[in-house]
């Protein structure tokens, strides 16, 4: 299936995938020799109208080293016509004949849907809303997971931290979701547990998963320690310590030898400087995968036009 659109993760098959995943070892290729012209007559726009660092960045550099250009836009609600109150379909209509793709940070969960439904180019949803989806955060993740283990099936994934509202965890769930026996472990304070919707949907497919709050229980069996940032001010226990959450050294010793650890970044106390010295920290080639998936994707994109 040719993509049109990223939107969200449930769109994509196991072959979509794993195309991907060839393209984007291909791109990692490319970048070592210093990129190619093949899409040098195609414009990207960027347009967030929240925040980002690392998915800004690396889309953007994606598109450069493709050879195309880049219009840009980090605070969009607040540098756009937005302002003066033009609603986000007349804004993607307008932007979609600048352009070839559009790049969505949008502050509302289901904004990447509605530019899609009314422009005529590609739309790819960087990010919607609080607990909402963000794709392309979740196919580099997944794709880093292969890489790291060399396999999707049978592995055993700890997530961990605000998942109710956490679009990287619900994302990269939907993608996990899609290979054999795999293993969820869903690990936060009980008010910040992952939602129905995604236990509804492990639940229709029969996949693996178990709610937890402790640690201890968790961290000693799984693949894969998926950790994000904790809401801590959300937290209405005050007898919950977060730092039982966080990964330092000594909780280095209770996880496997051969066990990695990810997170989307930025990251706050949660992760301890220490670890990063540790070969099983993975966030940081995680994060580097970004431009190499970013790559692969637009690539896809524009040859399904």
């Amino acid at each position: 299936m040719k993509l049109q659109h990223v939107i969200q993760s449930q769109q994509f098959s196991v072959p979509n995938l794993m195309e991907l995943f060839g393209r984007t070892r291909q791109m990692e290729k490319i970048v070592q020799r210093g990129g190619t012209r093949d899409y040098d007559g195609k414009i990207m726009a960027t347009l967030f109208y929240r925040p980002s660092t690392r998915t800004r960045f690396s889309f953007e550099s994606a598109m450069y080293r493709l050879g195309g250009r880049v219009l840009s836009t980090e605070s969009a609600k607040a540098f756009s016509s937005a302002i003066e109150g033009e609603q986000l379909e007349d804004t993607i209509r307008i932007i979609a004949d600048y352009c070839d793709v559009i790049v969505l940070r949008h502050n509302e969960e289901g904004g990447a849907k509605r530019a899609a439904a009314v422009s005529p180019i590609p739309i790819i949803n960087a990010g919607d809303g609080a607990g909402g989806q963000h794709p392309t955060q979740a196919l580099l993740d997944l794709y880093t997971i292969y890489n790291e283990c060399n396999t999707l099936d049978g592995l055993s994934v700890a997530l961990i931290g605000a998942l109710d509202t956490g679009r990287t965890v619900r994302s990269l769930a939907y993608l996990l979701s899609k290979f054999d026996r795999v293993k969820l472990y869903f690990l936060a304070p009980p008010e910040l547990q992952i939602s129905q919707d995604i236990i509804s949907h492990l639940q229709e497919r029969d996949v693996w998963f178990h709610l937890a709050s402790d640690p201890d229980e968790v961290l000693a069996h799984v693949d894969v320690v998926y950790q994000t940032r904790i809401d801590r001010e959300r937290l209405q226990s005050k007898d919950v310590s977060m730092s039982n959450y966080d990964i330092n050294p000594a909780m280095l010793r209770k996880m496997k030898s051969d066990a990695i650890i990810m997170h989307p970044l930025p990251r706050s106390v949660e992760i301890d400087p220490a670890v990063d010295r540790d070969a099983r920290a993975a966030y940081f080639r995680q994060s580097r995968n970004g431009l190499f998936v970013r790559m692969a994707l637009l690539t896809m994109l524009f040859e399904a036009e």
